[in-house]
């Protein structure tokens, strides 16, 4: 069982990192201390890199440790205040109003309120932890409006009156840098750009997800996902793609010793493009024989 910790209970990030592996997430140094300044200081923590490096992942194990609700606002385009912060159940309200026909019925209490993402985490910042993620798919003016709830801390709902955080709530952000963010949000957070990890990290990682797996298939993997990824392909395969073709190819395989043919019927596992396919496929033994070495 994964021992709940406060804020406090972290006296250095090397505590913060020891206490990520319970929930099995392998994180670095650099991880490490970054969220620690960020959760020490009160700041949000922005987590920039490219699609499949865990960045969902770090935001869910930072939750977990600290015992806390993981709320996620996933950002989209075309996406506004209204989907993050509340609305009103109007189906709700018209049926009250066919029940009760009375002058002083109020429509506008907590009981017909829809809270979204951003007001649930004002209303409970001790107990919640909120997961802003991709925003580099909404539109700039999402982005301001965000960087303007982050320096408050506070909704105004018109027909209730303002809502405040009694605490700031702990916030962490993530982009896959499809476009830029405005400097005034970098500078509004803590900064850190994740990348995919080394062979020998990432080893460590197929490991703690994948208890079947033996040691050497993990490393096999690792090396493989690392010659993949240094290909010209649409879809890197990302961290959870690796412990998947590992799982895969360890239940193909089946104590046979038929390894490269296990990895290479379970291809599709890792790889999840028609053209990325062909492509590996011109290229997989090689890249089979370097990683089984």
């Amino acid at each position: 069982m994964v021992k709940k910790r406060k804020l406090n209970d972290f006296k250095a990030p090397e505590i913060l990192g020891e206490s990520l592996l319970e929930v099995d997430y392998v994180a670095d140094d650099a991880f490490s201390t970054a969220a620690y300044i960020a959760l020490n200081l009160g700041k949000p923590l922005l987590l920039e890199g490219p699609p499949g490096v865990g960045k969902t992942e770090a935001a869910k194990a930072l939750a977990g440790v600290l015992g806390r609700e993981l709320i996620r606002l996933q950002c989209y385009e075309g996406i506004d205040a209204g989907h993050a912060l509340y609305e009103w159940n109007y189906p709700r309200q018209l049926l009250a109003i066919r029940k009760d026909t009375a002058a002083d019925l109020d429509l506008y209490t907590n009981e017909f309120l829809i809270e979204r993402p951003l007001l649930a985490a004002l209303k409970s910042p001790d107990k919640t932890l909120l997961l802003i993620d991709e925003i580099d798919r909404s539109d700039h003016e999402f982005e301001a409006f965000l960087l303007e709830f982050l320096s408050d801390f506070q909704i105004s709902i018109p027909e209730t009156g303002t809502v405040r955080a009694k605490t700031p709530p702990l916030v962490i952000l993530t982009s896959n840098r499809t476009r830029e963010l405005h400097e005034a949000l970098r500078r509004r957070c803590v900064y850190h750009w994740i990348t995919y990890p080394d062979a020998e990290q990432e080893a460590r990682i197929i490991m703690l997800r994948a208890a079947d797996v033996a040691e050497a298939t993990a490393r096999a993997v690792a090396t493989a996902v690392t010659d993949l990824r240094a290909m010209p392909l649409a879809k890197p395969p990302g961290i959870s793609e690796a412990v998947e073709w590992a799982h895969a190819a360890t239940l193909i395989e089946a104590g046979e010793g038929r390894w490269p043919e296990a990895f290479r019927r379970a291809i599709g596992v890792v790889v999840k493009d028609e053209d990325d396919l062909a492509y590996v496929a011109e290229h997989i033994d090689e890249v089979l024989e370097r990683a089984l070495a």
